[in-house]
């Protein structure tokens, strides 16, 4: 074989090589832009039925601030919720949510111990708190205030949650219609009988959430 044949015979197999690439890159995009069109960020558009919240991808932050000095973070890592919707009736809303309390987690073992213990959320006496929404008022083209009641520590008060919708459509990942929430409000701990160390670790408790919620199949 000639040299000159060599060279001719790499770059035909070069050339291929790139063709190929840019079929895959094409296909690649082309499949990425098929199933963002599938996403809406218009509450309107979402799909009425009933979901189920994805708990791996959902979480409850909450913030004191500690003697003035700091503001201190810990989540609930354990969250179960259920969520009726219909974008045409947003008052007939229904959404209840159950927080395991024993998730609590500071990333400091000893700190969780003692927020577990009766001093706070005597987690023992009241491994759960709950909330169930009793009115959902829209305030944005992609807010709502959520009014509810909050259980929490043998004590029911009644709490607005300030929620953003994020997306909907078809999560490329489990191919489930799937829905996502950002939402804060705020409680204030002594309300609920949790009145250790006030005012010096804050009264009021900042709650920040983010929920994936997964549509449950029509029986």
């Amino acid at each position: 074989m000639s040299f000159a044949h060599s060279n001719r015979k790499a770059r035909i197999v070069r050339n291929l090589y790139k063709t190929a690439a840019v079929a895959a890159a094409v296909l690649v995009f082309s499949a990425a832009g098929a199933a963002q069109a599938q996403f809406t960020t218009s509450p309107a558009a979402v799909q009425a039925g009933s979901y189920k919240i994805d708990p791996n991808h959902s979480k409850i932050t909450w913030s004191v601030t500690h003697f003035g000095f700091s503001t201190y973070i810990g989540q609930f890592s354990h969250v179960d919720a259920t969520l009726k919707v219909d974008p045409k009736a947003l008052g007939a809303t229904a959404l209840d949510v159950t927080v395991d309390a024993n998730s609590l987690g500071t990333l400091n073992a000893a700190l969780d111990t003692h927020l577990k213990s009766k001093d706070f959320l005597d987690v023992t006496a009241f491994p759960t708190a709950t909330f169930k929404a009793s009115k959902v008022t829209q305030t944005g083209e992609k807010t709502a205030d959520i009014a509810g009641e909050l259980t929490l520590h043998g004590v029911t008060k009644p709490v607005v949650v300030h929620a953003v919708f994020n997306q909907g459509g078809v999560n490329p990942l489990d191919k489930k219609y799937s829905l996502g929430f950002a939402g804060t409000a705020e409680i204030v701990r002594s309300d609920f009988g949790i009145k250790s160390y006030v005012p010096a670790i804050s009264d009021k408790v900042t709650l920040t959430i983010e929920a994936e919620f997964k549509a449950v199949p029509a029986a």
